[in-house]
């Protein structure tokens, strides 16, 4: 890798040049280049325009917060308890937690089946960051927590729909 400031080829990989001590760190970390790249890399989250989360209590049996989401047409809910998001419910949770067992979901608290503790984002992360989380979390729903909003996601969809509407 070769310093910009004096020119010494350094070993790949070196944090600073062995020449000169110049910073080298950020030099091969790609940067937005144009079109979607940079609107991938530079875009906050609140620019998707997140959609508000669909919320439940984590007493709120499986089969009502089941029933909501197929009325919103929305593959996942927030959990909040006492204002603080606890958990999420997702379309992902239900098949793999309930299907091929024997429970009442009119009984069974939400609780019992949602992924507890959600990684969760803030408005000015960028897409870019969302898009890693997703892929490292295999994650496909992401609350959006603010102080000033109420709690919002991003999702894969929401991604591909803003990337699709923006792509030039």
């Amino acid at each position: 890798m070769t310093c910009p400031d004096c020119g010494h080829d350094n070993i790949g990989g070196v944090d600073t040049c062995d020449h000169c001590g110049q910073d080298l760190r950020s030099i091969d970390v790609p940067g937005p280049k144009e079109g979607l790249q940079r609107r991938i890399m530079e875009t906050p989250l609140r620019e998707l325009m997140p959609s508000e989360a669909l919320l439940a209590g984590p007493e709120d049996p499986v089969a009502m917060v089941i029933r909501r989401m197929q009325e919103n047409k929305q593959g996942s809910v927030m959990v909040v308890d006492q204002g603080r998001l606890v958990g999420i419910f997702t379309e992902r949770d239900a098949l793999k937690r309930l299907t091929g067992r024997r429970l009442d979901l009119d009984k069974l608290p939400v609780r019992e089946v949602m992924t507890r503790d959600p990684r969760a984002l803030q408005d000015e992360d960028t897409l870019a960051f969302a898009l890693n989380r997703m892929a490292v979390g295999n994650y496909r729903h992401i609350p959006i927590v603010s102080d000033a909003e109420p709690l919002r996601f991003v999702s894969v969809r929401g991604v591909l729909r803003y990337l699709h509407e923006h792509a030039r």
